[in-house]
Order: structure tokens, then C-alpha cells, then sequence
């Protein structure tokens, strides 16, 4: 039976393709202690210098296929001559409440202000590390015509935003779209959703297959072990160009909703992908391991597999190679600057 349908819901929620623990599986007074009191290197020390990028690399027209690692899942991806903006989110902490849990590690690379023109913004699901609404406000003033993709259900936040609800598109897993030249295609990914206590799962979360007259691009978003259905997916879609698949923010308390290193190579490979770009990782201090984890270890199991990896300096337009490439940025002796 095809993994790949459209979403189930159980009353007012949303459901899984397969079977899903979304919440925490141990003691969760014990695992919130534990994230906040943990003895690992979960924030960078000493701090990290900023970032920067030079906005005026984007003054000619949009590369065949180029990324702008923004942090965590934040891509200004150019595919094929146009420009798509990932998880828009420059907030300083990914949570509600900026108590110290959560906070940026360093400042967004590039301005919003000084975004180029966009062709496309697409939203993977509502979480607080994905979306931010002050952030969609400052997009809908300063390129108030850009069309929008989200699951079902989030496209309320945009709205709110002020962007118009005529270029506001929710997809259902397996819905298409054709924006700028671009067929993009929301397929089913293993997550969860919701912005508080209540009303969980009430939106839908979603995986992007983008396709360009040239390339192909997979954008995860947020998604737990789904081989099954990613093998479905590279079948139906692939090969990829590019795979932008989650390795950060995992946990033996959560193993269902977050993909972690190894799955991510796993992921990549069923999905048929040529080079892979590990995001959610390295910009906020979300989970028990040290910030530094996720990024060591994808090197190792990706050069084992023979997988080229995109590691490049947070905020530097790169253009994604057959080879890959490895910036070392994160390393203790590193003085990589953008």
C-alpha cells in the first residue's frame, strides 16, 4: 500500500503516515531538567563571531542551483532562476517566551530588509523554530506579492501577517502547485504540529518535492524515520539534486519525529539524492546533544556511504557541486569567516 496520500485525520487532528510517538517517551520533568541543566556543549564557547552576507551577490539574476544557509531551516534556495525562501524565521529564540531556552546562536546572516526578490516562500509546519510571525509581518511589508506554500491550516498565519490571501496556497500531502516555473508538491513527512498545550496536530506538516525544468530539490522540513515512504518518494520523484534533511535537535525521548544524523543518510540515499545539506542543526540549543554532534557525525557516516555533503559558512550563496563542499566552520580552531 502507497505511503504516499493524502493526510488522515482523527476528528479535528491530523495524523501520521505510520505510527508516531510525538511527545516526550521518558520523565518529563527529569528531560526538561535535563535540557536545561545537561552537562554537554549545547551553546557554542566562546560565543561565535556574526555572520554575514554579502547581499550583492544576488544582484544578477538567480543561479541554476545555489544555497544560502540562513541557519537551522531557514535556505534561500535558487533552483533553476528562481529564488525560494525555506521556514522564513529570524526571531532571536525558538520558543514563546524568550527565557534563555532556545536562543539563536548567532544573528541571521542577511537582513530581511535585503532579501532579493523572492519567486516562492514555502512553510514546512507551524513550530516556533520554523515560524515565526514577526517575522512573516516584515515579509508581507517588504515583498507583500510573493506567493506562499504551506500544509493545511497554516496558511492562517501568513494571512495574519498580511500577505493576501489570494497568494496564499495550503497543500494536502501529494497536492502540486506550479508558482514561477516551479512544480512543487507537498508529500507526507513524520512530524507533528501546534504552538501551545492545546490544539495539537491541528495543522499539517508537510515534506517539498521541488522540480525546475532542470533540477530537483527535496526539502524535508521537520521528519522523523519515514524510509518506507522516503524510498516511495525518491521512486516517484528522484533522483535530487539536492537533499535538505534535518540532522540536529534528536533524542532517544523523541526517536519518531526527528531524523538525527544516521537516518538522515539513510533518508538521502532512499530518496535518490546526489548531495545532501544537513540543516536543523547548529543554530539553536534544542536537545540534549552538543550543538557541534550532528554535524561530526554526518561526516563520518556520509563519508563512509560516499554521500557529498553541503556544509557551507552560514550565509555565503553556495553553489551546490557534485563534489560538495565542507566549510569547517563549526570547528574549535576553525577562522572561517563569511
Amino acid at each position: 500500500m502507497s505511503l504516499l496520500q493524502r493526510a488522515r485525520r482523527d476528528g479535528a487532528t491530523f495524523q501520521n503516515p505510520v505510527p508516531t510517538a510525538s511527545g516526550l517517551q521518558g520523565n518529563t520533568i527529569a528531560t526538561v531538567w535535563r535540557l536545561l541543566r545537561g552537562p554537554e556543549e549545547r551553546v557554542p564557547r566562546p560565543a561565535l563571531p556574526p555572520f554575514r552576507t554579502d547581499a550583492s551577490a544576488y544582484a544578477g539574476p538567480a543561479a541554476d542551483l545555489r544555497v544560502t544557509w540562513l541557519g537551522h531551516s531557514t535556505v534561500l534556495l535558487e533552483l533553476d532562476g528562481r529564488r525560494i525562501l525555506t521556514d522564513p524565521m529570524w526571531a532571536g529564540y525558538a520558543s514563546p517566551l524568550p527565557f534563555g531556552f532556545g536562543k539563536r546562536f548567532f544573528p541571521v546572516p542577511l537582513a530581511l530588509q535585503d532579501l532579493p526578490p523572492l519567486d516562492l516562500i514555502i512553510q514546512s509546519h507551524d513550530h516556533y523554530d520554523h515560524l515565526d510571525p514577526a517575522t512573516l509581518r516584515q515579509l508581507a511589508r517588504l515583498q507583500p506579492t510573493v506567493p506562499v506554500l504551506c500544509p493545511l491550516g497554516v496558511g492562517r498565519y501568513f494571512t495574519a501577517a498580511g500577505f493576501a490571501a489570494a497568494q496564499v496556497r495550503e497543500l494536502d500531502w501529494t497536492d502540486a502547485a506550479e508558482v514561477a516555473g516551479l512544480r512543487v508538491t507537498a508529500v507526507p513527512a513524520r512530524h507533528f504540529s501546534g504552538r501551545g498545550m492545546t490544539g495539537q496536530n491541528q495543522t499539517l506538516w508537510a515534506s517539498y518535492v521541488l522540480q525546475g525544468p532542470a533540477h530537483r530539490v527535496f526539502f524535508g522540513g521537520d521528519t522523523g524515520p519515514f524510509l518506507a515512504g522516503h524510498t516511495e518518494i525518491g521512486q516517484q520523484y528522484g533522483p535530487f539534486d539536492l537533499t535538505m534533511l534535518e540532522v540536529g535537535a534528536y533524542g532517544e525521548d523523541w526517536p519518531d519525529i526527528h531524523l538525527g544524523p544516521e537516518n538522515a543518510v539513510q533518508a538521502h540515499q532512499a530518496l535518490r539524492g546526489r548531495v545532501l545539506l544537513p540543516i536543523h542543526w547548529g543554530t539553536f540549543n534544542l536537545a540534549f546533544h552538543a550543538w557541534r554532534e550532528p554535524v561530526e557525525q554526518v561526516q563520518q557516516l556520509a563519508a563512509a556511504a560516499g554521500i557529498p555533503l553541503l556544509l557551507p559558512v552560514p550565509g555565503v550563496p553556495t553553489a551546490v557541486e557534485p563534489a560538495g563542499l565542507i566549510s569547517g566552520w563549526w570547528e574549535r580552531k576553525a577562522a572561517v569567516t563569511a
